[in-house]
């Protein structure tokens, strides 16, 4: 009876460890599990205001792409310069014609820049300031071939608020470009794009059938009445001046490049004329692969000579049919650089080395350039 009573009581004590230990474990499973649930709340919420802060972030860099170009803000930039800008008037014979131009320091001399064809053939030329304040004004000097003008405003220094003018050769296509001015009227108007070529010529009705080389060709907005205006790089300087559109074309402008601007403007100033425009007494067109299946020729680059001006700088050195490849060493493909090249590189009086293709031989010639000869318009 005692051993009996003795296992029953061995079994109890064993229920009774085993309820416990269960218990107890229970216990412990509960606290692990339930630490490991708090864990990962934490997580989950860390990752929540993760997610918070990079939403924040996308929305910031979003907004800092909309109004930023360059690093400059279009709305500063433009609250910077506006006041530079300026609408020109003048009388033609049955109305009047307007355009755009800005406002320069040249060494002391403080004078408005603009387009030659904005000024040619007015009178009572007249400058308005954003404000609204109009003055009389007066051409100190033009260069149709490069299509500028340059005046002077009879009006108080306080209006004269200079642009700062950069040089023209450090653009490349894609770089950021703006333009200020008075299209249609609309005074102080503002459009961006972006630097579309570089090296073109374009001809205009005051060139007398000559090219203005070395243009910039830009996708930025241009209007009748733009002309004159600034073409601003992202920094707000000049790195042109617009001067022309193709009519019913879109993102399809021109202007003249800030390097021109700068060279011809001390002569412009002083003597009221630029006479550093070289001339080869050539007319001529591009070579193109067509041209050289219907001429028979083995060249489908380079500029065909169409005529040779009898008594010009190239008569009796080059012939019609001739095809120059080359100017000093430096591959012509087409006419517009072969303009670009002589207005960049050039002066009248210099002697240049032309290598062209006469029929299958290749020949170099030396010519001294002449000074163009004034528009005929």
């Amino acid at each position: 009876m005692a051993s009996s009573g003795l296992t029953k009581a061995l079994v109890v004590l064993l229920m009774v460890i085993f309820v416990v230990g269960l218990f107890i474990g229970g216990l412990t499973v509960f606290y692990f599990a339930n630490t490991r649930i708090n864990n990962l709340s934490g997580e989950i919420s860390n990752l929540e205001s993760q997610v918070s802060d990079l939403k924040g972030f996308q929305n910031a860099t979003y907004q800092d792409i909309t109004i930023l170009q360059n690093g400059t803000s279009l709305t500063g930039l433009y609250d910077s310069v506006r006041d530079s800008i300026v609408l020109i008037v003048g009388n033609i014979p049955g109305g009047t014609q307007q355009g755009s131009g800005f406002v320069y320091n040249s060494n002391g001399t403080v004078v408005v820049l603009t387009n030659y064809h904005v000024v040619h053939g007015t009178s009572d030329l007249s400058v308005t300031f954003a404000d609204g304040h109009g003055y009389s004004a007066k051409v100190l000097g033009t260069d149709p071939y490069s299509d500028l003008a340059v005046v002077s405003v009879n009006a108080s220094a306080s209006e004269f608020k200079p642009l700062s003018i950069v040089s023209s050769s450090t653009l490349a296509v894609g770089d950021s470009v703006i333009a200020i001015g008075n299209p249609y009227g609309l005074v102080g108007s503002m459009t961006t794009g972006v630097v579309s070529a570089l090296g073109r010529t374009i001809t205009e009705n005051t060139t007398g059938g000559f090219s203005i080389a070395n243009i910039i060709q830009t996708s930025t907005p241009i209007n009748p009445g733009n002309s004159g205006g600034p073409l601003l790089n992202a920094a707000g300087n000049v790195v042109g001046i617009t001067t022309a559109i193709v009519s019913n074309s879109q993102g399809l402008g021109f202007a003249v490049p800030s390097d021109t601007i700068l060279k011809e403007l001390y002569a412009l100033i002083t003597t009221g004329s630029y006479s550093g425009h070289s001339y080869l007494g050539l007319t001529g067109e591009d070579m193109t692969y067509d041209l050289a299946q219907q001429t028979g020729s083995s060249v489908t680059y380079g500029w065909k000579i169409d005529s040779v001006v009898s008594g010009g700088p190239s008569d009796g050195k080059l012939k019609v049919g001739d095809i120059i490849i080359a100017l000093n060493g430096q591959t012509i493909t087409n006419g517009d650089e072969l303009a670009s090249y002589l207005e960049e590189h050039t002066l009248p009086g210099d002697t240049i080395a032309v290598t062209a293709v006469r029929g299958t031989t290749q020949i170099n010639v030396s010519v001294v350039l002449g000074q163009r000869p004034p528009p005929s318009s």
